[in-house]
């Protein structure tokens, strides 16, 4: 039996005693994914995994998705999503993954391959616990907003951060555009916990103008991001963590310059947001992204 061991006081826990590279029994199985649930990140010293142990893994949540709706994957590895150090790929923004599709990823996992001596942590908050932060006002506020979540958006807001590889990397993330549109607040269907669902994939709120949107925006991601609700992952090589899509936002320091830093990422199916009221998500411009993940009914 592994030892689930916290290492954050709202938010992730190490998982001990467990090997990846051998199938795990299905009692283990569930006992990890009832962790995920609970402390919303995982993580997993010490696995070395390679790519098919690293697919076998993740689908101990649910079945796969393909890399990325608009990014290749792989070569020879449908599933895998390779994260790279290059400047236009550094998710360097709080954010949930691909929440510009109707059914984002329910849990992500990524392993470390290549690491710099230092830098290039990962940082995970804890969207339920930010929600449950909110003062009263707010709280009614957020519960009765629908935002926009677009993969359409500038990636390089100030000048000095443009390059040919941003451009790029931006032409192929938007060549197909996604608009959607998710509660606010939407609750984990395996826990029953609502959660603030916003982050850098929000283009607005429906109703308001930009400048009301980016006001209420601001307020609401200051709780998804106070310390307390937070925990900083230092990536050693051989790592895989995993972390609840639903009930997390994350954001890759991008503080370690030219060194290497080579992750993937294999992501797991998720189904359509639903808000308190019972209200799913729906699509304003694009299809369901089929190809990517499967149709949830």
């Amino acid at each position: 039996m592994s030892e689930i061991v916290r290492i954050g006081g709202r938010i992730g826990a190490e998982v001990r005693g467990v090997d990846l590279k051998q199938a795990v029994s299905p009692e283990a199985a569930k006992e990890i994914h009832d962790a995920l649930v609970e402390h919303k990140v995982l993580v997993f010293r010490g696995q070395n995994l390679d790519d098919e142990q690293h697919q076998r893994f993740a689908s101990l949540f649910g079945e796969l998705t393909l890399a990325h709706p608009t990014v290749p994957s792989v070569d020879g590895q449908a599933n895998v999503l390779e994260v790279a150090g290059g400047e236009g790929a550094r998710a360097n923004a709080w954010h949930t993954d691909v929440t510009f599709v109707v059914a984002p990823p329910k849990a992500t996992t990524l392993r470390s391959l290549v690491i710099p001596p230092y830098g290039g942590d990962t940082l995970f908050s804890n969207t339920a616990a930010a929600y449950a932060d909110l003062p009263e006002h707010l709280r009614l506020l957020a519960d009765r907003a629908w935002a926009e979540h677009s993969n359409a958006y500038d990636y390089a807001e100030h000048p000095q951060f443009r390059s040919a590889e941003v451009d790029e990397y931006h032409r192929v993330f938007v060549s197909t555009r996604y608009r959607t549109a998710h509660p606010v607040v939407r609750v984990n269907p395996d826990s029953g916990r609502p959660n603030l669902f916003i982050g850098n994939f929000v283009t607005g709120i429906l109703g308001l103008s930009k400048t009301e949107s980016r006001d209420i925006l601001r307020l609401l991601q200051h709780y998804v991001t106070r310390p307390e609700n937070t925990l900083r992952h230092r990536w050693q090589v051989g790592d895989i963590v995993v972390w609840d899509n639903r009930s997390t936002q994350h954001y890759a320091a991008d503080d370690y310059g030219d060194l290497a830093r080579k992750l993937h990422r294999v992501t797991v199916a998720g189904d359509v947001p639903v808000g308190l009221d019972g209200t799913k998500s729906y699509i304003l411009e694009g299809d369901e992204a089929t190809h990517y993940t499967p149709r949830v009914r």
